[in-house]
């Protein structure tokens, strides 16, 4: 394989991640801890996420359950939580904060797999934006010959493939997850 083929893989497989990391933040009608991962705080004047600032753990299939280390912070992660558009609300239960997760209807259950969709065709047009940089920078760099030029355009190609089946099989797998009464 090619350097640039090797570059443009690398960039590929960032992408696949930043898509797994979304597909965790929707919710499949069981607790995940991890559903709470882009939701920020005000901790001191700054946002903060709240993983950061307090213990977040799945006691039961459809509990999450938030211990603050610091009990000032209570009232700014309970305001975090109920305006991070989650459709959560969680009450204050001593010096923790209890989440239940209620249980998705079909039109809810559709409407996050349309999420989950929209989040991988977002992952399909930044692998064709790093497949167009490198094959115009081919284009434009003379130090290439037109066989070798064509031989990593062919390269490249086919990690784009590659990559996209995999978002599809991730795509797939998640519609399953989220469908799944």
């Amino acid at each position: 394989m090619d350097e640039l083929t090797i570059q443009a893989k690398e960039k590929m497989d960032k992408t696949i991640a930043n898509l797994k990391d979304n597909f965790v933040t929707l919710r499949t009608g069981r607790a995940n801890p991890s559903m709470l991962d882009k939701v920020q705080a005000d901790y001191y004047g700054d946002k903060m996420p709240i993983n950061q600032i307090a213990a977040i753990t799945s006691p039961e299939p459809r509990q999450i359950l938030v211990k603050p280390y610091d009990k000032n912070d209570l009232k700014a992660i309970v305001a975090a939580i109920s305006s991070a558009g989650l459709n959560l609300n969680p009450t204050v239960d001593g010096d923790q904060i209890r989440i239940v997760i209620p249980g998705l209807t079909e039109d809810t259950r559709k409407q996050i797999a349309k999420q989950a969709k929209a989040m991988s065709e977002d992952a399909k047009i930044a692998l064709r934006n790093i497949r167009r940089e490198y094959f115009d920078f081919l284009k434009d760099d003379e130090g290439y010959s037109d066989d070798l030029k064509k031989r990593i355009q062919d390269e490249i190609q086919k990690v784009v493939d590659e990559t996209s089946k995999t978002i599809d099989s991730l795509l797939a797998t998640k519609e399953k997850e989220i469908l799944t009464v």
